[in-house]
């Protein structure tokens, strides 16, 4: 095998040709959901909690799976398998799932109805590490673009899909107002909400506080954080967070399913201490489940 594999509508095929049809929703409406999740050693990591929200977002989104759990979880452990082989033992991928109400007919002059023929697939991606390697060595800065969060009235936040021009339009303004950042949306009211690959968590006095449920998206990795944190004896609150509260933070830090915690060394124009305690608890932790040093696997260390 020379290029890895991916699923489309039923079928495993080349990579390469795996192709969406010019009518499809996910083009014509922007309407795709999806959700991502990573290996370890090889190996397919919470693979049901994403699972399970990618089906909730495809309810949410009125989009019909022709595939069970198992049929899903059977592809997806068949994709790494196979798509593992021409990575280096050391490094590990990304299994990226998206679905769409399918193609819409008469854009292409067909009887199909929105809907009616949804398209279903997965492939996926060698982590890029050496992306993330000057966040671990050096932290992140954020920056707070002039755009907002799409409001929880128009898009159910618990949906992880790719509607995303807002986010385009805020990587966009931060890329020329703040190179080197990247953009953490505030919402109407002022208040912070998520980047757009990851969960902020802030940390004061011991206590890790994130934005209030139903807010944000619920990314798995933030439930990883907050079982490390009862584990640990940390407190955890769900509140609205204000820039205020950013500025005054002990610590603040990032977690998604790429790279799993990443400290915040500034917001704007404030600089956080990073990285600070509480991240080095939470990346021990995580360590000690996987087996192997989540950090140094991205820095390449032995």
């Amino acid at each position: 095998m020379t290029e890895p594999l991916a699923f489309l509508n039923g079928r495993l095929l080349a990579q390469s040709q795996a192709h969406l049809t010019l009518h499809d929703a996910g083009f014509v409406f922007g309407a795709t959901v999806t959700d991502l999740c990573r290996t370890f050693r090889h190996k397919l990591y919470r693979f049901e909690p994403h699972l399970a929200r990618f089906r909730a977002s495809c309810r949410s989104a009125s989009i019909d799976l022709a595939f069970d759990d198992a049929t899903i979880t059977d592809l997806a452990k068949k994709l790494i398998q196979n798509n593992a082989e021409l990575v280096d033992a050391k490094d590990d991928l990304a299994l990226v799932l998206f679905a769409t109400p399918g193609p819409v007919g008469f854009y292409l002059g067909e009887p199909t109805r929105p809907g009616e023929k949804p398209t279903f697939g997965m492939h996926t991606y060698p982590l890029p590490f050496t992306r993330y390697r000057p966040w671990i060595e050096h932290g992140i800065a954020l920056a707070t673009p002039r755009v907002r969060a799409a409001p929880t009235t128009c898009v159910d936040p618990h949906i992880k899909q790719r509607s995303r021009m807002h986010w385009w339009l805020a990587e966009c303004e931060t890329r020329r107002t703040n190179p080197g950042a990247q953009a953490l949306l505030l919402d109407l009211a002022g208040n912070i909400t998520e980047t757009a690959s990851a969960n902020v968590v802030l940390v004061k006095n011991g206590v890790l506080v994130a934005p209030p449920l139903g807010s944000v998206l619920e990314g798995v990795s933030l439930g990883v954080v907050s079982d490390f944190a009862a584990a640990l004896g940390l407190g955890m609150e769900r509140r609205s967070v204000t820039l205020a509260d950013c500025y005054a933070a002990d610590e603040a830090i990032l977690t998604c399913t790429t790279y799993c915690i990443a400290g915040v060394r500034q917001i704007n124009h404030q600089a956080i201490q990073c990285p600070g305690p509480i991240l080095e608890r939470l990346h021990t932790a995580w360590s000690a489940e996987v087996g192997l040093d989540i950090h140094g696997q991205i820095l390449g260390s032995p």
